[in-house]
């Protein structure tokens, strides 16, 4: 999985390898959905637990409800006025349909399937071990906080 290379919420290429060794959360985000409130807890999640080892990686994406339709800059700037996102935020990338980005091909082959809505949340442990958690469960629910200081440990 650390193979892909995908670019930036500012257009940079940036390498799933650089965080070899730690654990993922990646999660389909969009700007407009009844859920984009789940930002501000990604980034308490992120806050407790990134100097353990955890990285939040957020993808925009326009695949639900046309929840996400600006460019990566009116994203950045509405992730960091409105949430104070802080964690690694990429480009948008489509993560479901005929144009699905490689990662979340790979990612959604792993776990049973496509992606239903926003903020689905998929933890990969430093072993590979991928968790795929729905929408509904929250970043800041115990199913959610307890996979992943199993998976810090």
């Amino acid at each position: 999985m650390l193979d892909y290379t995908l670019n930036t919420i500012d257009g940079k290429p940036s390498p799933l390898s650089q965080y070899d060794g730690k654990v993922l959360l990646l999660v389909n985000v969009a700007s407009r959905c009844g859920l984009t409130p789940q930002y501000q807890g990604l980034e308490s999640l992120y806050e407790k637990y990134k100097d353990k080892g955890l990285v939040i990686l957020g993808f925009p994406a326009n695949n639900f409800g046309a929840q996400e339709p600006g460019t990566n800059e009116e994203i950045q700037t509405f992730c960091t006025t409105r949430y104070n996102v802080t964690f690694p935020m990429y480009a948008k990338i489509s993560v479901r349909g005929d144009d699905i980005h490689p990662l979340y091909q790979f990612l959604t082959n792993a776990t049973g399937g496509d992606i239903q809505w926003n903020f689905t949340k998929f933890l990969v442990g430093k072993d590979g071990k991928i968790t795929r958690f729905e929408p509904t469960v929250t970043p800041d629910s115990p199913e959610m906080t307890g996979s992943i200081e199993k998976a810090l440990a």
